[in-house]
């Protein structure tokens, strides 16, 4: 057996060890404003529910191992002391994973994930419409545990309204586990689907994904793509040029000889099968193809 005490490993590795062992975590979707109400949104997986009498939940936003910052989460919650917590489900998780991405302040996460932003009742951030259970809390207390990078900041919240979709409830009103699909996390690239086990998403690029705001609006407003469609092309640095489009489509003409004629329909479903293998290059350049 391998031994080790923390003291002999560098942050970046304890971490890589907590994470990969004490897993699978669920995942708390937190959506804040700042003082000037603009919306934030991002994942944490150091996350649970703690005490149902008063309804508590607790997640930490720990400070950044690389550099000690830490992120506008924390900082936002610091200023207006509220929170909304999303569940993700499996039907999301491409789309929250792009969210993880460290856009600069300022930049709506919502609009670069493609999800919908509802009013909350009793809190000022906004839920995320596609979660199946959003939880409207005020934050009661922080707790840092240290100032180094990799620390951890309790974030204490009461819970004063949740919500739950219809379509996850049972007759009785219990949650019905196998349609709720919630998903957890790993470490490095691994989740867990509650009702199918592990799989991997590619963590975000290091530069920015352009993200959904800045698709076309008929790849945007696809019938066929998915939310997990759109997540997963959101997290590419650029498109492709005209150039890079015309040569893969030429190649791909040889397999599919009506490509060149396809109706945007056509086009997004074999997207669709691109993007199941995680060839998201290859689907933007089907996209992005011109029809004859």
């Amino acid at each position: 057996m391998a031994s080790f005490e923390p003291r002999d490993l560098s942050t970046s590795k304890l971490h890589s060890y907590l994470l990969n062992a004490i897993a699978p975590r669920p995942i708390a979707f937190a959506s804040t404003v700042d003082e000037k109400g603009t919306p934030n949104l991002s994942p944490f997986s150091f996350f649970n529910v703690f005490s149902a009498n008063p309804p508590i939940l607790i997640f930490s936003p720990a400070r950044r191992v690389r550099d000690n910052t830490t992120k506008h989460t924390l900082q936002n919650i610091e200023k207006t002391k509220e929170v909304v917590i999303n569940v993700v489900n499996y039907d999301l998780v491409h789309q929250m994973s792009l969210t993880s991405s460290e856009y600069p302040e300022g930049v709506n996460e919502f609009d670069k994930a493609g999800l919908t932003m509802l009013e909350s009742d009793m809190v000022k951030p906004f839920r995320v419409a596609e979660s199946p259970v959003q939880f409207e809390c005020k934050v009661n207390e922080i707790k840092a545990l240290g100032d180094q990078g990799g620390a951890g900041n309790l974030v204490i919240c009461e819970v004063v309204k949740f919500h739950i979709d219809g379509e996850v409830l049972n007759e009785d009103k219990t949650i019905n586990q196998t349609k709720l699909d919630l998903v957890s996390r790993a470490g490095g690239s691994v989740y867990a689907r509650a009702k199918k086990g592990f799989f991997e998403i590619p963590k975000p690029i290091s530069s920015q994904g352009i993200g959904v705001d800045s698709f076309p609006d008929f790849v945007k407003n696809s019938m066929i793509l998915t939310g997990n469609d759109l997540g997963m092309l959101g997290n590419v640095e650029m498109l492709p040029s005209e150039t890079e489009v015309e040569l893969f489509v030429n190649d791909l003409s040889h397999r599919y000889p009506n490509i060149k004629t396809a109706s945007h329909r056509e086009k997004h479903k074999l997207a669709r099968n691109y993007l199941s293998f995680g060839d998201v290059e290859s689907a933007w350049k089907i996209l992005l193809s011109k029809s004859k």
